[in-house]
């Protein structure tokens, strides 16, 4: 959320006599990626980098982590992925480490990184694929995807196909279920939701949701307090920086007049259970879901209990 800025270099000149790797002739990739570019590859990548957490973590989930040369900062899952060289942070990438990482394939994110850096690893010759995905049917995709580009389609597919079992299996449990009005809280200060095309707004219509937000325009808005208590949700659940509950959930209480804090529907999930982009997004759905089950169930209370937090 804070502007970062970007490297400068002396001489673009460094860099393509730093990045000088040719690829021999093998099986070719042709592929497009989730914006729309096609990318031809003579073989499947055999030195990626990853320039987001979620894709670092995709990339392993899809057999190909040990293809994977390079990461940005908080690719911290699987455990395998905190030994690898860092390339800087998703918003500011450091573009000579990267060339020096000699990579056959960069895998971007569009919301994430910063255009002209990508622009700039394109220019010097390097492959790159951006990767956006903003459903749950997208994450099964990606993994699909990475296989091809990485040469790993069958354990890709097998986690492609596991996924997309346990999300339908979740969908005929709870989709169809009553409607929830539900916020979703990114964060305090400034207040940030999603609206409905975000991958999380997706995870809450799985779940039997309403996003109360959803119309909004932009993808992650800034809202107001006074916005929340004109739609009074009846749920509010909040992610926040880690596995701890953010204390900044249970300042809704300030408001009894919300259906949420009246019924005590203040809801936690850790943020990398829900906030990225990957197969481990269903563990995030699967206590979401429990969550809106139990808003659902206190409708039945005559009496609205006392705030005392939620699950």
């Amino acid at each position: 959320m804070v502007a970062d800025t970007f490297p400068r270099l002396h001489h673009g000149a460094t860099l393509a006599l730093l990045y000088g790797l040719g690829l021999p002739a093998a099986a070719q990739v042709d592929i497009t990626d989730d914006r729309g570019h096609r990318l031809v590859l003579k073989e499947p990548a055999q030195r990626i980098i990853s320039l987001a957490p979620h894709v670092t973590e995709i990339l392993f989930a899809a057999g190909a982590g040990d293809k994977v040369v390079g990461v940005v900062a908080y690719s911290d899952y699987p455990e395998a992925a905190k030994k690898l060289p860092q390339v800087g942070g998703y918003t500011q990438i450091d573009l000579e480490a990267i060339a020096a990482l000699r990579p056959d394939l960069v895998i971007g994110w569009p919301s994430g990184n910063r255009s002209a850096p990508l622009e700039h690893l394109r220019a010097l010759g390097i492959p790159v694929y951006l990767n956006e995905p903003r459903s749950l049917d997208a994450v099964a995709h990606s993994l699909e995807q990475f296989g091809r580009l990485a040469g790993s389609e069958a354990p890709a597919q097998a986690a492609a196909a596991a996924f997309r079992e346990r999300r339908s299996a979740l969908a005929a449990r709870y989709r169809e279920r009553p409607a929830v009005r539900t916020f979703y809280q990114i964060w305090d200060r400034p207040l940030m939701t999603v609206n409905d095309e975000h991958l999380i707004a997706d995870v809450i219509r799985l779940c039997g949701g309403r996003n109360v937000f959803g119309h909004l325009s932009q993808l992650a808005p800034t809202i107001g307090v006074e916005a929340v208590l004109a739609a009074d949700p009846e749920a509010i659940v909040a992610s926040g920086m880690g596995e701890g509950r953010p204390e900044w959930l249970d300042q809704w209480k300030r408001w009894p007049q919300l259906e949420a804090t009246r019924r005590d529907n203040l809801f936690f999930i850790p943020p990398e259970r829900i906030q990225r982009h990957t197969p481990r997004i269903l563990d995030g759905a699967q206590r979401l879901c429990e969550q809106l089950e139990q808003v659902r169930a206190r409708r039945s209370e005559v009496s609205p209990a006392a705030p005392s937090g939620g699950a």
